[in-house]
C-alpha cells in the first residue's frame, strides 16, 4: 500500500469529515517507476512493468537537448534517479525532488572543475499564476506540468520511486 503525503492526507479527512467528496486516487495499482521522455515531452507512469498513465506536453528547462551537466545550463538530466520527497510549500504548485546530481554527474562536472547544480523537480506551474500554463519550456531544468497532472503525481507517486529521464 502506498503511503498518502500528509497534505494529501489531511486534505482527504477533512474533507470526510465535513461530508465533502474527498478528492479521488485514480484507479489503478501504485507506482513504482516513472519514464520520462523528453523528445516525446511525456511522463509514463508505471505499475509493476505496466504502463498505467501518461501525461502529455511536458515542459523541460530552457535548452532541452541533452543532459545537464553543469549549474546554471538549463537542461533537464537524463539517466536514473529517485523521487526522495516532496515539497507543498514549493514555489511551484507542489514538487516532487528529483535525485539529480549522483555520483557519477559530481564526478564528471568536478573534472571539469564546475558545479553539477541541483535543485531539480518535477513541478506544477508558478504559484500565482491565475490560471492556465506558461508558455514553452521555461524552467532552469525542472520538468514542469499542469497543476491538475501535478496533483495525480502528487497522489500517486511515493518517495523512493525510481524515475528513468530518457533524452
Amino acid at each position: 500500500m502506498i503511503a498518502l503525503r500528509p497534505a494529501a492526507l489531511g486534505l482527504l479527512m477533512l474533507a470526510g469529515a465535513a461530508g465533502a467528496q474527498a478528492p479521488m486516487r485514480p484507479d489503478f495499482p501504485p507506482v513504482d517507476q516513472v519514464i520520462v521522455r523528453k523528445a516525446a515531452r511525456t511522463i509514463t507512469l508505471y505499475a509493476a512493468g505496466r504502463a498505467v498513465h501518461t501525461i502529455g506536453g511536458i515542459q523541460l528547462g530552457d535548452a532541452p537537448t541533452g543532459p545537464k551537466r553543469f549549474q546554471g545550463d538549463e537542461r533537464t538530466p537524463e539517466g536514473r534517479y529517485v523521487i526522495d520527497y516532496g515539497n507543498p510549500r514549493s514555489a511551484y504548485y507542489l514538487s516532487l525532488h528529483i535525485s539529480y546530481p549522483d555520483a557519477r554527474d559530481q564526478a564528471f562536472a568536478e573534472a571539469q572543475g564546475r558545479s553539477p547544480g541541483g535543485q531539480i523537480f518535477i513541478h506544477g506551474q508558478p504559484n500565482g499564476l491565475p490560471d492556465g500554463r506558461m508558455t514553452g519550456d521555461w524552467t532552469d531544468g525542472c520538468i514542469a506540468l499542469g497543476n491538475a497532472e501535478m496533483d495525480l503525481l502528487w497522489e500517486t507517486v511515493p518517495d523512493g520511486t525510481v524515475i528513468d529521464i530518457l533524452p
